[in-house]
């Protein structure tokens, strides 16, 4: 149920791409709406893996995969439109890519990037990237940026709510790519040990 969960939010974001190439209030609240949606999911699938007992190393694997092709998604789009600039991206991508391969490699002597088998070692590492209140303060800012950056665009919205919404989003996004980099770090430090 969870790998399902996993897949459904990934192609919702596909979904989401996709009615962003339509302009309207109806459809860009909609695209923000299921954006939420999205994000919330993500913790689903965490949860539901836990309660019914079908944590894996290919659910976490194909969790982290989810999580990359979603956010991905969203920073490459929003590049394209020039809603942010392109190296909002590179960034995300690099980081991510820098970290999951670290991530393959620790997975290959038996380590995990979450739970009793994590890769990360010190308190540190362990607080910025496995804890669940990182996990969860990454996947909220991710979320708010996203849903806000498509807000900001929405038709008719700029003018009800000015220059206070593009600050807030603005904010959302520099926010959320220091997050990225902040939670990247201990794992590339940690990752030492492995090479």
């Amino acid at each position: 149920m969870a790998n399902l969960i996993t897949l459904a939010r990934t192609l919702m974001a596909f979904l989401v791409v996709g009615l962003l190439h339509y302009r309207t209030t109806g459809i860009y609240l909609t695209a923000a709406a299921l954006t939420v949606l999205i994000i919330v999911m993500d913790a689903l699938d965490g949860y539901v893996a836990r309660t019914r007992k079908e944590s894996s190393k290919f659910g976490a694997v194909a969790d982290i995969l989810g999580d990359r092709v979603v956010e991905m998604s969203y920073w490459i789009i929003f590049a394209v439109f020039g809603w942010v600039p392109a190296w909002v991206a590179i960034i995300v991508a690099a980081r991510g890519i820098v970290v999951d391969g670290l991530r393959s490699l620790a997975l290959e002597r038996g380590f995990t990037a979450f739970g009793t088998t994590s890769m990360m070692r010190t308190r540190l590492g362990t607080l910025l990237v496995s804890s669940r209140a990182s996990r969860a303060l990454y996947g909220t800012s991710k979320g708010i940026a996203f849903a806000m950056m498509i807000l900001l665009f929405t038709p008719g919205l700029f003018a009800l709510f000015g220059a206070g919404l593009r600050a807030v989003a603005h904010a959302s996004v520099y926010i959320t790519v220091l997050l990225c980099i902040v939670r990247g770090t201990p794992v590339m430090m940690e990752a030492r040990r492995l090479v």
